[in-house]
This record gives structure tokens, C-alpha cells and sequence, in this order.
């Protein structure tokens, strides 16, 4: 493709992203319009994942908006008149693995000149990844980031019939787009987005950058969507936000929060409830004793606590201590028993001392979780973090990793081991790859399961009663 003047590039500005104003959020309805509608007819489209829930419900929007085209979905990259890969950048072995894949794609540029390569999601929102791509990547056609995927019918139709490379990415608060369109990746599972952005600014996270500040979509549009979802035969919805503790805190002209949600979701007659990610900071009463009354949803919370050590705590932002996120677990546990709990946590984080490491484990202790994704910090250009000065070795920290682990896993087998001769209820996701007369699924408590029965139960919840439990999965028989 021809390169056009630099100056009609929008590319992305770190410092704009990071501003918080007191505007408004605009509201806005999706229309592709007559003349994007047929661009795409007799073509094929295949989009790549990378990331959280966020990136694979973005993905599910584009295929919509790309099938409203009239592109077909395909799995052969040979083949295909349009590759979008949609990005993660929370941490840099993620952006590493996509800048080889932009490398390998190449070859297939190469091969038909006429194919659209496009970089989506939080990778694009940063500025050293659109100057790289500008430098290094020519074969890459289109850019643009969280903002505007709704712009996608008209960035195909530049780069397809003007030829020109389109590198637009917004550093911005952000809006809110209703009436997407969605190509869903399960028939009876589904992400349904609640609020959009992050206002926490945790030191060590690029995401307040990438996704812009905190806003909700309204009860009504959600509500709604869910409805549809039950009309459609879906089992489960899963609610998204970077931060879906903190919904509804920026409406103006009404006290309505995640717990109100929660307690309008059930009587939607969706059976099953889920959400991710949660802030403890932000995590009140009113969501508490909304999943104690509320019987669909389902007895799971994921709530990252990044470290035990109060000191690393505070530089990292997160706007809380130890004792009071224990207190706050606590809390939590009481008012809905039996809950399972896990968690997130970092390692060797810029000034961690061993007793910091110490301080973590403590908590792990007291906390009882029954899983955690654990890492070691990753450092991100443009983060406050990404400057202190780290001066433990990695030998240091991968042995604290090791060490981690070794007690989460602990947790993973103990929480398993409760629901032993108990019976749960499964929501089967598919057969095993090894034997198609074993099924696998999750049960209330997140715990996956696998047991002998027939296909024909795929996308249905039965009850299974747990004869084994195992360190990650449970062994059961239908009950």
C-alpha cells in the first residue's frame, strides 16, 4: 500500500489518555450504512485474540460488523482477504508474541497483495508500538485501538479501494456505542459488556491508557441485551469491565450500582450470572448481599490483590492494605458462604524485599484462596512503574514465583477437595479431546469438571456428584 502524509495519521498520546475530565459520556447507535454493506461480499475474514475478556468480546463486535459487510469467517490464513489481529498489552511477553506474528504474516502480504492486515486493541493505544509499525511494518495496513472499532467499515473500505494505510487511534476518554453487532463464540455462553475504561491508575497498568476512563452503559441496554440473550436459548452471561465494582458510580441523576444490576439481571431468567474484573476498593455492601439473594448468581468472585506487603500496596496504587482487603474478603465470605474466592498477584515488583515476598504468602495463608493467576512484574512503557528502580535479580524472582505457586496450589487442591461426595451443577461446555464420552464444563463455584455422559448434554446444566478431586479439576458422575 502507498504511505500518505504522516500528518493524516492519528496515532496514539499517552499524556491525552491519562486526562480524567468531568464531561460527559455521548451515547451513540451503531449504522453501517448502505454503502459499507456489500464491500465485503464473496470475501473472508479471520480475526486472532490475544488478552482477557475485554479483547475476545471486541473480537466478537468485529466479526459482527465484518459479517454485516458480507466477509466469511475463516480459519485458513491463506485464504483470507482480511487478518485482524486484536491485541493485548498488559504485559511483554503478550506484545512480543504479536509482533512475531505480524513478521510471519508477511510472507502471506507477499503472496496477495490484496489482503488487509490490521492491528486492533490495547497495543495499538500505544505510542511505541504505532511508531514501530510505522517504521518496521509497512505490510501493516490498518491500526486503531480500543475507541473505534465502530469506524472498522470505513478503515476496510480506505485500505481496500484507496490503497492507503489507515493508522487512526483515539487517545481519549472514550464514548459508549450501542446497536453492535456481534458474532458470538459460544451458543450458550456470552460476554456482555457493562462499563468500559479504569480510573484506578494502578502504577504497574497500561489499561486506564488503553481503555479510557470509567463509564457505564445504562440498565436498560444491558438489561436488554440479556433478555435477548435468554430469548436465544444462552445459559450463562459473564458481565465485563475493567473495573465492574465501580458500575453505575459515574451516573449523574441516579444512585444506581453493580449491585442494582445484579439484582435486575435475575429476574431476566438468565440461569446463570458471572463477572469479571472486580477492585477491592471499590467492592461494597450492596454487590455483596445482591449475590446472597440473588440465586443466579453464581457463588465465584475473582478479586485481585497484587501483593500482601502494604509498602508495595501503596506503590503500586491500589488504594488499599492488607488488613483491610482481608477484612473486606472476610466480610464477603460471611455474607455469602461457601463462596469461592481467587486472585491475581505480582512478584518482584520494583523494591520488593523478601519480607515484602513474606508479607504475600501471609496473606495467601489467612486469605484461602482457591486459585490465582500469579506473575512476575512486567514492566510497561508509559506506567509510572516502568521508571522505579528494580534492583531484584529474576533468579530472585522466579524462585519467589516458585515458591507462590507452590502455595496457591495448595489452595487450588483444598478448594477442590471440599465438594468431594457432593453433588454440583455443571454447565457442559463440550466433549473431551481424548474421549468423546467424557464431558467437561464448570460448575456454580467456577470449578471445572469433567464425567462420563453423552454429547447430547453439551450446552445444558445437569447435576454431578464429585467422586475425585484433583489438584485443577474435579472427576464426578452424573447424579
Amino acid at each position: 500500500m502507498n504511505n500518505i502524509d504522516l500528518d493524516k495519521y492519528f496515532k496514539p498520546d499517552l499524556k491525552q489518555a491519562r486526562k480524567r475530565t468531568q464531561s460527559s459520556i455521548e451515547e451513540l447507535q451503531f449504522d453501517i450504512g448502505d454503502a459499507h454493506q456489500k464491500i465485503g461480499l464473496g470475501k473472508t475474514y479471520k480475526i486472532d485474540t490475544y488478552g482477557c475478556q475485554a479483547n475476545e468480546a471486541d473480537s466478537e463486535t468485529m466479526a459482527g460488523i465484518l459479517e454485516l459487510m458480507g466477509f466469511i469467517a475463516t480459519h485458513d490464513e491463506a485464504e483470507a482477504d482480511v487478518i485482524i489481529i486484536n491485541t493485548c498489552a498488559i504485559r511483554e511477553n503478550a506484545e512480543s508474541r504479536i509482533w512475531g506474528e505480524l513478521g510471519r504474516l508477511k510472507n502471506y502480504k507477499r503472496q496477495n497483495p490484496d489482503l488487509i492486515l490490521g492491528l486492533a486493541g490495547c497495543m495499538a493505544q500505544e505510542e511505541n508500538v504505532v511508531e514501530r509499525i510505522l517504521k518496521k511494518y509497512q505490510h501493516v495496513d490498518i491500526v486503531f485501538g480500543t475507541h473505534n472499532i465502530h469506524k472498522l467499515p470505513e478503515y476496510i473500505e480506505t485500505a481496500m479501494f484507496n490503497k492507503e494505510r489507515v493508522i487512526e487511534v483515539f487517545s481519549r476518554e472514550g464514548d459508549i456505542i450501542e446497536n453492535l453487532p456481534k458474532v458470538r463464540q459460544h451458543k450458550f455462553k456470552a460476554w456482555v459488556n457493562i462499563m468500559f475504561g479504569c480510573d484506578e491508575f494502578c502504577t504497574y497498568c497500561i489499561v486506564p491508557y488503553t481503555r479510557g476512563k470509567e463509564r457505564s452503559r445504562s440498565r436498560e441496554e444491558i438489561v436488554g441485551e440479556v433478555f435477548e440473550l435468554v430469548k436465544q436459548g444462552y445459559q450463562e452471561v459473564t458481565l465485563l469491565g475493567q473495573n465492574v465494582n465501580a458500575y453505575g458510580k459515574d451516573f449523574k441523576d441516579v444512585d444506581y450500582t453493580f449491585g442494582d444490576l445484579l439484582r435486575d439481571l435475575e429476574q431476566t431468567g438468565i440461569k446463570r450470572i458471572r463477572f469479571t474484573t472486580s477492585h477491592p476498593h471499590d467492592l461494597d455492601l450492596k454487590t455483596m448481599e445482591a449475590m446472597r439473594d440473588c440465586p443466579h448468581v453464581m457463588p465465584f468472585f475473582h478479586l485481585p490483590v497484587q501483593s500482601g506487603s502494604n509498602p508495595i500496596l501503596k506503590r503500586m496504587n491500589r488504594h488499599y492494605t492488607k488488613d483491610s482487603y482481608l477484612a473486606k474478603l472476610n466480610e464477603l465470605k460471611t455474607i455469602v458462604p461457601g463462596i469461592s474466592v481467587t486472585t491475581d498477584i505480582i512478584v518482584g515488583f520494583p523494591g520488593e524485599t523478601e519480607e515484602d515476598f513474606l508479607e504475600t504468602l501471609d496473606l495467601v495463608n489467612l486469605a484461602q484462596f482457591e486459585g490465582a493467576f500469579t506473575f512476575v512484574f512486567s514492566k510497561r512503557e508509559g506506567t509510572p512503574a516502568a521508571k522505579y528502580e528494580d534492583n531484584t535479580p529474576e533468579d530472585v524472582k522466579k524462585q519467589r514465583l516458585y515458591i507462590l505457586n507452590e502455595r496457591i496450589n495448595e489452595g487450588y487442591l483444598k478448594g477442590n477437595t471440599r465438594f468431594l461426595d457432593q453433588i454440583v451443577h455443571v454447565l457442559v461446555d463440550g466433549v473431551s479431546k481424548h474421549d468423546d464420552t467424557v464431558l467437561a464444563g464448570y460448575s456454580e463455584h467456577n470449578k471445572l469438571v469433567n464425567f462420563k455422559g453423552d454429547p447430547s448434554l453439551i450446552g445444558t446444566i445437569v447435576p454431578v456428584k464429585i467422586t475425585q478431586a484433583k489438584t485443577w479439576f474435579l472427576l464426578g458422575e452424573l447424579a
